[in-house]
């Protein structure tokens, strides 16, 4: 098993809020030795996704400034996610060059590419992995360099940002972590924002993906005002509602 691999399987056993042991660690995660799991929560510390406590153990760190760890939201609201990365994927066209973001709805969008003759640029690290499973040899993919952040699953940084500046898109795909009218369109990190803007200054068109439970939610970054970039969702609701900038994916989407 990978460090990526092992660091997400802790951060999803942290997401409860409770302090966990060193022990339960070692025991959830199979094959995996004290040594090994010290130097994975140094890393995720210095991430600053948890909190080591003395004693031996250790939170998730809780704020608008962090992200929920990506292997997490993979398993939440998967049926709008679905219909909603389906809608998305019905816009893309043969020929066509895409920027897929990070996001567990972004990522969802490739089973419905695979029989089309895309180039996808992204920073999503598991874009890959499952264009690997779905053995799709239509899609060509480029994976943009830099700092990779453990949560999000995506690299970040300098040299993404001026790699990211270097393509010019069809469609750029954004995944994004709170819509509301406080913030507008908002991520915990200002180095996620500063590469979803560029994204979306290099496309033709640009889309955010997001299922309804983000609305109302204010995360530390504003990324867009509202409106400022149509959102594919589940359903319309306030926010976005009012805005009238936004496309419903249903369930007939073919």
């Amino acid at each position: 098993m990978i460090p990526f691999e092992r660091q997400q399987m802790m951060l999803k056993l942290l997401e409860s809020g409770e302090v966990v042991s060193l022990d339960t660690l070692m025991a959830e995660i199979p094959d995996i030795s004290e040594s090994t799991i010290r130097r994975d929560l140094k890393a995720l510390e210095a991430n600053d996704q948890i909190t080591l406590l003395r004693g031996g153990g250790v939170c998730l760190k809780h704020s608008t400034s962090f992200d929920v760890p990506v292997s997490s939201k993979t398993e939440r609201n998967v049926n709008e996610k679905e219909r909603i990365a389906k809608k998305a994927a019905s816009f893309v066209k043969d020929g066509d060059s895409i920027f897929l973001d990070s996001g567990s709805t972004v990522l969802c969008m490739l089973p419905y590419l695979q029989n089309k003759k895309v180039t996808i640029v992204t920073t999503n690290v598991m874009v890959p992995q499952r264009m690997q499973q779905l053995q799709s040899n239509d899609i060509s993919c480029i994976i943009l360099g830099g700092n990779l952040k453990v949560s999000t699953g995506s690299t970040i940084g300098t040299m993404t940002n001026d790699a990211l500046r270097q393509y010019f898109f069809d469609e750029a795909f954004i995944g994004i972590s709170g819509i509301s009218d406080r913030a507008g369109m908002s991520t915990p990190d200002d180095r996620e924002a500063e590469k979803k803007r560029i994204a979306v200054r290099n496309s033709r068109r640009s889309y955010i993906l997001t299922d309804s439970s983000k609305m109302g939610i204010t995360t530390m970054c504003k990324v867009f005002e509202l409106g400022e970039v149509p959102v594919i969702c589940d359903k319309a609701i306030e926010p976005v509602l009012s805005t009238g900038n936004y496309i419903i994916a249903d369930e007939e989407t073919e």
